[in-house]
């Protein structure tokens, strides 16, 4: 029965099926499934994507960058995404009633192995200190590649936000230092843009047309291009939930511990003794990040490492690092400090202990962790 006259325009007679019909619908939606395709790769909206966060809102902040090759586990995984990986920390929240410390570095600092309360950030903010009338909070911005470039890019980013930190420790080790291989980290590839705006506005070394950047063609930039991109920020916000109820960010296991007895080879990155030359290291990489810093306080700290004693250790003081490269990098380094006035706090033997290490020359216990942090209360404090 059809309805009423006054409520007869709710009544559409049905059409019959016809594949006219299906073909035009089919057509419509590729088209604008093109147009989105193409409106997304002119447009490149990731970085604002990844601004959009649930972290700090409706969830809390992650204690340190996220970084994890196995989500299932961790809650957490490594994506490219700049701001994204920002947005997720508790460093967008930071309070302006607190001391502010940013710690920048390796994967020493992000604290492998470590819960994010065992970091030196953890541990740091344990002491319960006191800083120019506030409680002083350490947030970690450590990374696990080992780049002064790739540090730079992070601080660079965190210099962004407000509010500003109170004081910057940005720990050190020879390893990070190769010229060469600055770009070598993948968050640095591919953030082609972000890394050549870095290198042309602080007048860095690095060739701002060096193959190893990542250049998506007009096709990679598209949503399906991007779709491994997007589907990261979303697994960032779902993984967010499992941090929120576990604090767990990474997976805990066992491990291969460091080697004591050692290669009796004496080069170090191809650099064979005699051939290391200070140019050879990127102190142009770490002037800028003290220049970026501006009336920012930083303090340089060469960080602890393992000591072996075992075989080929006069040779070589640990896997990383032939002495000879090591102390001539030492040398460099405190020269450098010294012209340029830079405070440097030169702690690679501090922690003597071969205890205090675990699957590298530079990642420490908890128990270590902690008594690094101590050593670090003065300049936190003065």
């Amino acid at each position: 029965m059809q309805p009423s006259p006054p409520f007869q325009w709710l009544y559409t007679p049905a059409r019959p099926f016809t594949w006219g019909f299906f073909v035009r619908v089919v057509v419509k939606a590729a088209i604008l499934f093109a147009v989105l395709n193409v409106a997304f790769a002119l447009l490149k909206p990731l970085p604002t994507l990844g601004r959009l966060s649930a972290y700090n809102t409706l969830l809390p902040g992650r204690e340190r960058l996220p970084y994890g090759e196995n989500p299932a586990e961790s809650y957490n995984l490594s994506l490219y995404n700049l701001p994204a990986m920002i947005a997720s920390h508790t460093w967008v929240a930071a309070d302006d009633d607190e001391f502010r410390v940013l710690l920048v570095g390796d994967s020493s600092v992000w604290g492998i192995l470590l819960r994010p309360e065992d970091t030196l950030a953890g541990q740091i903010n344990r002491l319960d200190l006191r800083a120019d009338g506030r409680p002083v909070r350490a947030y970690n911005f450590g990374y696990p590649t080992m780049s002064l470039l790739k540090d730079l890019t992070l601080l660079d980013a965190a210099l962004r936000e407000e509010p500003k930190p109170d004081l910057i420790i940005w720990l050190l080790t020879l390893e990070s230092f190769a010229a060469r291989d600055q770009l070598d980290p993948a968050l640095l590839q591919n953030n082609p843009d972000t890394v050549r705006d870095l290198i042309t506005r602080m007048d860095l070394a690095q060739d701002v047309n060096d193959p190893r950047f990542v250049e998506p063609d007009f096709w990679g930039e598209t949503i399906i291009g991007r779709r491994r991109d997007l589907a990261d920020l979303l697994r960032l916000q779902l993984y967010g939930v499992a941090w929120a109820l576990t604090g767990v960010d990474q997976a805990y296991g066992d491990y291969t511990p460091r080697s004591i007895d050692l290669s009796d080879d004496e080069t170090w990155r191809g650099f064979a003794p005699g051939a290391l030359d200070r140019d050879d290291l990127a102190f142009d990489v770490l002037a800028a990040g003290v220049a970026r810093a501006g009336d920012v306080p930083v303090v340089l700290v060469n960080e602890p490492i393992f000591i072996s004693e075992g075989a080929n250790s006069d040779v070589r003081y640990n896997a990383f690092y032939p002495r000879w490269a090591y102390d001539a990098y030492r040398d460099w380094l405190a020269d450098e400090a010294d012209a340029s006035g830079w405070t440097l706090l030169d702690l690679w033997d501090a922690l003597p202990a071969a205890e205090c290490y675990t699957d590298s020359p530079v990642h420490l216990t908890p128990e270590c962790s902690a008594a690094l942090a101590q050593e670090l209360e003065a300049v936190i404090t003065r």
